[in-house]
């Protein structure tokens, strides 16, 4: 027997896995990574009266931030403090001054 073609063939049956694996870099590894990019870059950005929701469903207004946790008005008065991968969404950003302040 003379395995003619022999590399050939080998070649043509890897490359329909070398396609795939090409695909799923493209189609889901490489968008999921710029969506963590631009999270990330979301959260280090956040401030003082940005309004925020949770990972729970909780919608709060930042009252206070730390490295890696923040402080959240979820109610008048009703203050958690939250850690920032919590965080899935900035809805509005507003100017530093806190809601519903009796102070002023």
């Amino acid at each position: 027997m003379n395995p003619s073609g022999g590399l050939e063939q080998q070649l043509i049956g890897i490359a329909p896995i070398i396609l795939m694996v090409v695909l799923f870099y493209f189609m889901l590894i490489r968008p999921q990574q710029k969506r963590q990019k631009e999270h990330l870059a979301t959260l280090s950005n956040i401030k003082r009266g940005d309004s925020v929701v949770l990972s729970s469903g909780v919608i709060g207004k930042i009252v206070r931030v730390e490295e890696k946790e923040v402080g959240v008005e979820i109610a008048q008065g009703v203050t958690v403090k939250v850690r920032k991968a919590m965080i899935t969404e900035v809805t509005a950003k507003g100017e530093p001054a806190p809601a519903n302040d009796p102070k002023n």
